[in-house]
């Protein structure tokens, strides 16, 4: 018997000295993915963008010499499970950087963690205006809500679109859509010089839009900025078109679902928003889309064409990939606050990195500036109405 616990004792101390030995060899990121909860339909593929991106660099020899290797936690769009996916990375999984969380709820609370912890996160989704000012270990492979809508707007007096009068509708229990509708889109309609009529707000999963769209229909405003997630922004027009209400609706990343001008039953033409990938721009993108397309078919998932924050999940590996590369990073234990500080500084240096979405380039903040896809339904299809680089 005695015999036999030293055996086992031996066995559990060779298996623990085999795992430390092949987690030191890897590059470790975390992955804080929602694939359950609230922004499911727009997080649930995120993960097969972030593996692809791994297979495609440890198939090319990886970094450095090593293996990219990624842990994964499921936040549920939760910002407490947020935290203590940082804090698992952290301090139990030992990976040098984070790849998310997704929202800007999450980011709120997870960015002063990460911070006090000195590991970088890099969140794939979060735009809500200023979460990254301040910490310097916080990044965003987003564009800032404000600069989406600017483009958007901007385009659409260039082009001569009727923007005489506007609206505003939004969301008021979801950060980043509150935000649109309270700051954004009030700021910015002003300095385009478009009077706002009036404005709607709701729950966003509120059903039942008809006493909002009531007040919109004694408004008839020629634009109707939105601050909404997808299903919201959906409710939102197909009301509008039940009532009769003509406005072009217009909006930044939280509605660039790929799939919502289908899932709005020809509600919604002319809608217009702003978004950081548009998967027909060019071979790259098309290429992208067609793997990510036959992984999501596999795995039974409904949406198979990807978005944005797929993209950016995927740039978000290459970001990493290349912040390491450049500062020799090399998964040593014993210099794991130190290599996390190189992976930060590096990512600050990169300027117009060739990424899957475009040219990116970090602001002050930490977020991201790269190209605009400003997006626009035709019947029944997002459609590409213009391309815009955000000056810094």
């Amino acid at each position: 018997m005695l015999q036999m616990k030293k055996a086992t004792l031996a066995l559990a101390a060779v298996s623990m000295f085999g795992a430390t030995v092949a987690h030191a060899a890897d590059l470790v990121l975390g992955l804080a993915m929602a694939k359950t909860g609230p922004y499911v339909s727009l997080a649930n593929t995120n993960e097969i963008a972030v593996d692809m991106a791994v297979e495609e660099i440890n198939k090319a020899g990886g970094v450095n010499g090593k293996q990219i290797k990624v842990v994964k936690f499921d936040t549920g769009g939760d910002p407490k499970q947020a935290t203590l996916a940082v804090r698992r990375f952290a301090e139990d999984d030992k990976a040098l950087a984070i790849v998310g969380p997704f929202s800007s709820s999450e980011v709120k609370v997870s960015f002063p963690v990460g911070e006090r912890l000195g590991i970088p996160q890099m969140a794939m989704s979060s735009s809500a205006p200023g979460l990254g000012k301040g910490f310097s270990f916080g990044f965003r492979n987003t564009t800032d809500e404000g600069r989406v809508v600017n483009e958007v707007l901007s385009s659409i007096k260039e082009k001569g679109l009727p923007h005489a009068t506007g609206a505003i509708a939004y969301a008021t229990d979801d950060t980043v859509s509150k935000s649109m509708g309270t700051a954004v889109f009030p700021k910015l309609f002003g300095e385009y010089k478009i009077p706002v009529k009036g404005e709607v707000d709701f729950q966003y999963k509120a059903f039942d839009l008809s006493p909002q769209v009531s007040r919109l229909v004694a408004i008839k405003p020629d634009v109707i900025g939105v601050g909404a997630p997808p299903e919201a922004a959906i409710n939102l027009a197909k009301e509008m078109k039940r009532q009769g209400v003509q406005a072009r609706l217009i909006g930044g990343t939280t509605i660039a679902d790929p799939d919502l001008p289908q899932r709005m039953d020809g509600a919604g033409e002319t809608m217009t928003i702003g978004t950081t990938f548009f998967k027909d721009y060019d071979d790259k993108a098309k290429k992208f889309s067609a793997e990510f397309s036959s992984r999501a078919k596999a795995a039974g998932l409904t949406r198979t064409v990807p978005n944005q924050m797929d993209a950016a999940s995927y740039d978000i590996v290459y970001l990493y990939a290349e912040a390491m590369r450049n500062g020799k990073v090399g998964a040593a234990a014993d210099k794991l606050a130190d290599e996390r500080k190189v992976i930060r500084d590096e990512l600050v240096k990169l300027k117009d990195f060739p990424a899957l979405e475009g040219g990116i380039t970090f602001d002050a903040d930490g977020d991201a500036v790269k190209p605009i896809y400003v997006l626009e339904v035709k019947k029944g299809e997002w459609t590409l109405l213009d391309r815009r680089v955000p000056k810094q």
